[in-house]
C-alpha cells in the first residue's frame, strides 16, 4: 500500500491503521452527507486496498489513528474490540483553563436520536501553559495540555465532556469558546482543532497479537506549544 496520500502506520493481513489528518471526512454518511469531497476511505481504497472499511471513527476535525479492517466481512469481529471494551483509545487535546491533575467526567450524551445514552471520559493533565494573549477581559490566557481517554464511543463525546466541565477544546467550531477560537484563528492563524487521537492498543482478534500504536500530533501543535 503506497504512503504518499495517506500515511500508513500498521498493516497485517486483516487490518490497517491509518494517520488521519485534520479536515478529512473518515467516510461519505448521513452526518456527511453535505460534504462532496474525497474521504479517508476513498483514498485508502484508491491506492489499492479496495474493500477496506472503517472499523470506528474520528470526526473531520479531529486528527489522529484510524482503524480499518481490509474486508467488510471482518469488521464485526474489530468492532467486538470496542463493544467489550477491549480496545484502548487516547486523545491528546489542549483545553482552555488549567485542569487539576486527573479526573473524569460521566455525563449522558445524545445520541443522533436524540436519546441520552450514558458516557464516561477519563483525563490526566500533562502541563499547563499560560501565553500572554490579550482575549478580553483577560490579558493572559491559560491552557492545559491533556490526555483524555474515551470509556464509552458516544459521538462527539469528548468534545461534549469537554464543554460540560467549561474547558473546552480550542478550535471546536460547536461546542469551544468562540473568543479563544477567533484568537487562534485570526491572530495565530491556527484552524484545525487540537484534538488528536495519538494512541491504539488491542489485541488482533484473528492472530492475537497485541498491538499497541502513537502517532505523534500534526505540526500546527507547535505553533502553540513552541511560540
Amino acid at each position: 500500500m503506497s504512503q504518499e496520500s495517506v500515511k500508513l502506520i500498521y498493516e497485517d493481513e486483516y487490518c490497517l491503521v491509518v494517520s488521519k489528518p485534520s479536515n478529512l471526512i473518515v467516510h461519505h454518511s448521513y452526518y456527511a452527507r453535505n460534504i462532496e469531497e474525497t474521504s479517508l476511505t476513498d483514498l485508502i481504497r484508491e491506492q489499492g486496498c479496495l474493500e477496506a472499511c472503517p472499523v470506528h471513527r474520528l470526526d473531520r476535525k479531529t486528527s489522529g489513528l484510524i482503524l480499518f479492517a481490509k474486508k467488510a466481512e471482518w469488521v464485526a469481529d474489530f468492532q467486538k474490540l470496542f463493544e467489550n471494551g477491549e480496545i484502548e483509545k487516547k486523545y491528546l487535546a489542549l483545553l482552555r483553563g488549567h485542569l487539576e491533575a486527573e479526573g473524569s467526567i460521566d455525563s449522558p450524551v445524545k445520541n443522533d436520536r436524540g436519546n441520552y445514552k450514558d458516557a464516561l471520559t477519563k483525563y490526566t493533565c500533562l502541563e499547563h501553559f499560560e501565553r500572554a494573549y490579550v482575549i478580553p477581559p483577560y490579558e493572559k490566557q491559560r491552557y492545559s495540555l491533556v490526555e483524555l481517554t474515551p470509556i464509552t464511543g458516544r459521538m462527539h463525546q469528548l468534545r461534549i465532556h469537554a464543554n460540560k466541565i467549561a474547558h473546552p477544546i480550542i478550535n471546536d467550531p460547536k461546542y469551544g469558546n468562540r473568543h479563544h477560537n477567533h484568537y487562534f484563528q485570526e491572530v495565530l492563524g491556527i484552524h484545525e482543532l487540537f484534538l488528536h487521537a495519538q494512541s491504539l492498543k488491542f489485541k488482533q482478534p484473528f492472530t492475537g497479537e497485541l498491538v499497541w500504536l502513537q502517532e505523534p500530533f500534526p505540526d500546527f501543535w507547535n505553533r502553540f506549544l513552541i511560540p
